[in-house]
């Protein structure tokens, strides 16, 4: 299983991982970290095709919204919805916006399309690019090996425990992504309760239209 894993890896980790972060990203940079730990991948090697993925990502998002953001908008209705929100969050933040795009949970993807509808330089986007895809690239990865790394000193061969250590690491990236989830629901509740209120409001107004009638 151990030799499988690593000529399948050998073979397709890297391509996988590129894909991966040019979409997406943390999770599957975690656990790749801590493959590299075991072995099983480069740790170098990670974090440059990481750095490669997520450059090449963001660049992609950015010259789709420049060319055909209002089409966006008008075909995905999720990308209208977090329009404003983003507006926002680019007026307050400003160029650091470029940079802690990829931090932002939900607004991984939506923020370079956005970005790109303005007029927001597209060098200054590339150069702050390159410096965000880096970084997020050494800390992401480092998290994982780092976890490899710690789970030596506390069993004695990581080797035989690996499937528990990365069911583990599976569960404290859930735990991350729940605790997102949460903060996400948590902030949406002022929204929700609006809409509610108009909502019974509408049916109130109704109700006594139909009475009047």
């Amino acid at each position: 299983m151990h030799e499988f894993l690593k000529d399948y890896l050998a073979i397709h980790g890297y391509w996988v991982l590129f894909i991966w972060t040019f979409l997406e990203g943390e999770a599957g940079l975690i656990l790749a970290g801590f493959l590299a730990f075991q072995g099983y991948m480069n740790i170098a090697g990670v974090i440059v095709v990481a750095f490669g993925g997520a450059f090449c990502g963001d660049q992609f998002y950015f010259y789709l919204g420049r060319w055909q953001g209002v089409r966006l908008l008008r075909a995905f209705t999720f990308i209208g919805r977090k329009f404003r929100k983003a507006l926002r969050l680019i007026e307050k933040y400003g160029t650091f916006v470029a940079f802690i795009s990829r931090y932002t949970y939900g607004f991984r993807i939506v923020l370079p399309i956005i970005l790109g509808m303005t007029t927001f330089p597209s060098l200054k986007f590339c150069w702050l690019n390159i410096l965000s895809a880096l970084a997020w690239s050494v800390i992401f990865s480092l998290t994982g090996y780092l976890f490899g790394k710690g789970a030596s000193l506390v069993v004695e061969d990581v080797s035989k425990y690996e499937h528990h250590l990365m069911l583990i690491l599976a569960g404290f990236i859930a735990i991350i992504w729940l605790t997102h989830f949460m903060q996400a629901w948590w902030r949406r509740r002022p929204a929700r309760a609006r809409l509610n209120r108009m909502k019974e409001a509408g049916i109130s107004l109704r109700s006594h239209s139909r009475k009047d009638h």
